[in-house]
């Protein structure tokens, strides 16, 4: 976690180890010297954002303003006693750095264009906030409340989101490629021109989601609750499986080589103007689905 006095120490330290006064520091980030006398006093704190930019000023990795690193603060006391312990020590900070955002209150902050935030992102409430054009793959989120938060164009691939709550947000024309969902419910998001290639959405709620030229292929829907959705375009190489359906359409849609298996209430999903291959269309049989809105692909 981070604190203001921790930070305003490091500010400092890394400030006057690369040779820069707190007016020459200011300059570049754009505020007021007074500012940066403040953090390095503990006085206040800079946002996120600006500390990324403090961190590219200074040549350190923005884990180092991190708490949770007291053992690469121990290495730096001993690498001091070196002879050329500057560099050393800014060069051990990075190495071993391990980013860690968990238990925080994020709220009305612009985090676009953030990179390298792909191992812990926990227990946070995160509301209003934006991510937009970030490199977030690899991302664990686990216990998670995400609000109204716009991530588009954003990868967010290969990503692990288990126990949160996802509401309201918009994933436009961002990379889910290989995401996996667990436990988690998503509600009222936007998802168009996403592409949720290999995406697993296992054991939670899928509600409510806009999902407008979203590329599904090899996505797999496991004992999910999916409700008030249109599916539409070509989905190939999908799976539901164990889910439950309320009020679900499949409209001008293509499935091709879509497995379907003891899926509840799957008699009032609609189907309309769509069509099935031979392998789609018997497993939609075996449900019990209504056929009529369906015509076999030859």
């Amino acid at each position: 976690m981070l604190n203001s006095k921790s930070i305003g120490d490091k500010i400092a330290t890394a400030r006057k180890k690369s040779n820069l006064s707190q007016a020459e520091l200011a300059r570049q980030v754009s505020i007021s010297p007074q500012a940066v006398g403040k953090w390095e006093r503990s006085e206040s704190m800079p946002d996120i954002t600006t500390l990324n930019r403090i961190a590219e000023i200074l040549g350190v990795d923005l884990n180092y303003f991190s708490e949770s690193f007291q053992a690469v603060v121990a290495e730096m006391t001993v690498l001091e006693k070196s002879d050329n312990n500057s560099d050393e020590i800014l060069k051990t900070e990075k190495k071993k750095s391990n980013w860690d955002m968990s238990k925080l209150n994020l709220t009305d902050s612009d985090f676009s264009g953030l990179k390298n935030l792909h191992e812990k992102l926990s227990s946070s409430n995160i509301q209003h906030c934006l991510f937009v054009g970030s490199e977030m793959s690899g991302l664990f989120l686990n216990s998670n409340n995400v609000e109204n938060c716009d991530f588009t164009a954003s990868d967010i691939s290969n990503s692990h989101i288990q126990n949160s709550m996802l509401n309201k947000n918009v994933f436009k024309n961002c990379s889910l490629k290989s995401i996996k969902f667990s436990k988690s419910y998503i509600e009222g998001c936007d998802f168009t021109g996403a592409d949720l290639t290999g995406a697993e959405f296992k054991n939670g709620g899928f509600g409510k989601n806009t999902i407008v030229n979203t590329k599904l292929n090899g996505t797999n829907f496991s004992e999910m609750a999916i409700q008030d959705i249109v599916f539409e375009g070509t989905l190939k190489d999908n799976r539901f499986e164990n889910c439950s359906f309320y009020g679900v359409k499949f409209q001008n849609a293509t499935l091709i080589n879509t497995f379907f298996k003891n899926n509840k209430k799957f008699k009032r999903v609609q189907f309309t103007n769509c069509k099935a291959d031979k392998l789609t269309f018997a497993f939609l049989k075996n449900n019990l689905a209504d056929l009529t809105g369906i015509t076999l692909i030859s």
